[in-house]
């Protein structure tokens, strides 16, 4: 009787401690889709969802023993079928919930085709998951809440608010707060507007935000400085950042794409990460049953408010371009992407492709990204780069970028290097934030091929300033231009061709003195060039414009 009754005692304190923990784990509020209860009590292991729509566990004692034995867990033993037609979501979600508790791999079965409908539910990953050579099969005909991810990539961890930091300076090095450890400071003043979109896609701008690392004692990480004065903040919270990588391996995704109208009503049934240091590897995703019609997508691979995140050896898929009537009241295009980066430093994509063809212009360019800082591309083969709201520094190098090219706007050293670039110029500074760039631009061994070959105007640096917009900062040329070593391939264009020009006209109406700038442009001081070859024959040009840039000085020496 004793024994009976003590393993009764420790069922009990097992069930209790699973039911409290999982609460704490999952820490969401009731009837959320990522709400999960967690129990151990006799009988079968089985899931089910009460009558709010939470999801509800119990694992057998015996069964915690095994897995927790094991150290690892698999999506058949929470009663995921993997045959393709049964909606395997609640079981894949059960899964991470148990293994988040217990610390366990998550590993799928490799033969296995995970079928994903509409339901409100998301998998919360807080382990190593490796997805092996089993197919998900995400169905987004029929979507209950088109902002729910499939997948989160979270941290134990939560933010916590700051206090008593009133302001801050740029470039300040260190903020005066005792922290447990490294963490992630993301800070807003509401108060100011920056960004204030100008073109069809006008806006009245973005709260002025800024996104750095600090150590224990405060000290910023000088590697993604502190970008602007916040003469008042109206939120400043720290995330404590993850000191042990998590991995995330393999896995083929495969999304049916959604029917809805084309409106800007963006979807993210997506792999969202929100935990420092995160490697994903090996992941490949496509896109099938995009038709006449489709909202778009906000990235399948959905990095923000993170640091330390590369995705490597990943596979992709270009969204089929739709248009819709922009802010201005005329159609515009409407961005859809596989990978996106808001609030996200130091974020890397290593040796990554995509499935369609990266200069046809019927798909979007791939990625998309906000307020960033320091992103990579290394031996990558995709249609674009884009820095939307802001990168400060950014570095593409043993890379081919397709028909979108490079498009930034942003500070620090924006480096292209051993590469080759087949957009409509070599770097494009985005127009509808004012073409800024406050800092330097370097250009070392590629090679361009204006709009893949096609004929147009073969400008490297192109953009667009009248001057007589306010996007809410003080808009900049580089500083300093530097390409070293870079051929042009214009040998598909006409005789009356005049040749490349570094400049494309950033202002028609710039030609003399009598223009005047509302919002004054800040030129280029000095441009250097070091064997720039075209296979036309014809001599790079300043600009169809040479007056806007009269002052540069033309550095063409060793």
């Amino acid at each position: 009787m004793t024994t009976k009754r003590t393993h009764v005692m420790k069922d009990s304190l097992l069930t209790f401690l699973l039911v409290l923990g999982a609460l704490v784990t999952q820490g969401q509020t009731k009837g959320s889709p990522d709400q999960v209860l967690i129990t151990s009590k006799k009988g079968k292991t089985q899931v089910y969802t009460n009558e709010n729509g939470d999801l509800q566990i119990n694992v057998s004692p015996k069964d915690v023993r095994k897995y927790k034995a094991a150290g690892l867990i698999r999506y058949g033993d929470f009663g995921a079928r993997g045959d393709g037609k049964t909606d395997d979501m609640d079981a894949i979600a059960a899964t991470h919930a148990f293994a988040n508790l217990h610390g366990l791999l998550v590993k799928a079965d490799p033969e296995a085709i995970y079928y994903i409908g509409g339901k409100e539910r998301t998998a919360l990953i807080q382990t190593d998951t490796d997805f092996n050579t089993a197919s998900f099969l995400i169905d987004d005909t029929q979507v209950q809440n088109r902002n729910a991810s499939v997948f989160r990539v979270s941290s134990e961890r939560k933010p916590f608010k700051l206090e008593l930091i009133p302001a801050l300076k740029r470039n300040q090095q260190k903020i005066d707060v005792s922290l447990p450890g490294p963490c992630l400071i993301m800070v807003t003043n509401a108060n100011v507007k920056h960004y204030i979109r100008f073109g069809l896609n006008q806006n009245n701008g973005s709260s002025q935000t800024d996104i750095f690392v600090v150590d224990k004692n405060g000290n910023v990480d000088r590697n993604a400085p502190i970008l602007w004065d916040f003469d008042q903040i109206t939120d400043i919270s720290a995330l404590p950042i993850d000191e042990k990588p998590l991995k995330i391996t393999g896995g083929h995704f495969n999304t049916i794409a959604n029917k809805a109208e084309s409106k800007y009503t963006y979807y993210d049934r997506n792999i969202a990460i929100r935990r420092s240091n995160v490697l994903v590897e090996g992941l490949e995703h496509r896109i099938t049953g995009e038709e006449a019609q489709g909202a778009p997508y906000g990235g399948f691979i959905n990095i923000g408010d993170c640091a330390y995140v590369t995705v490597k050896n990943t596979i992709l898929t270009g969204h089929k371009t739709y248009s819709t009537i922009g802010a201005a009241g005329k159609p515009v295009s409407m961005g859809t992407y596989d990978l996106s980066a808001n609030r996200a430093l130091n974020v890397s994509f290593v040796n990554c492709s995509q499935t369609n063809d990266i200069n046809d212009n019927t798909y979007w360019g791939i990625l998309g990204s906000n307020f960033c800082k320091n992103l990579l591309y290394d031996h990558c083969t995709l249609s674009r780069f884009d820095a939307h709201q802001g990168v400060a520094n950014a570095t593409i190098r043993n890379s081919t970028l397709g028909h979108m090219g490079i498009n930034a706007i942003g500070s620090g050293v924006l480096l292209v290097e051993n590469s080759t670039i087949r957009g409509r110029s070599l770097v494009n500074l985005r127009p509808d934030y004012g073409s800024s760039w406050q800092g330097e631009l370097v250009i070392r061994n590629c090679v361009f091929v204006p709009a893949d070959g096609k004929f147009i105007s073969a400008d490297l640096l192109s953009g667009s300033y009248s001057g007589q917009h306010d996007f809410g900062y003080t808009c900049y040329m580089p500083e300093r231009i530097t390409i070293d070593n870079l051929c042009i391939d214009d040998s598909g264009h006409p005789e009356n061709y005049r040749g490349p020009a570094i400049f494309a006209n950033f202002n028609p109406q710039l030609t003399d003195s009598s223009y005047r700038e509302k919002f004054p442009y800040i030129i280029t001081k000095e441009v250097i060039l070091r064997n720039i070859t075209t296979a036309s024959g014809k001599t790079l040009r300043i600009s169809d414009n040479p007056y806007m840039f009269r002052d540069i000085k033309i550095n063409t020496g060793q």
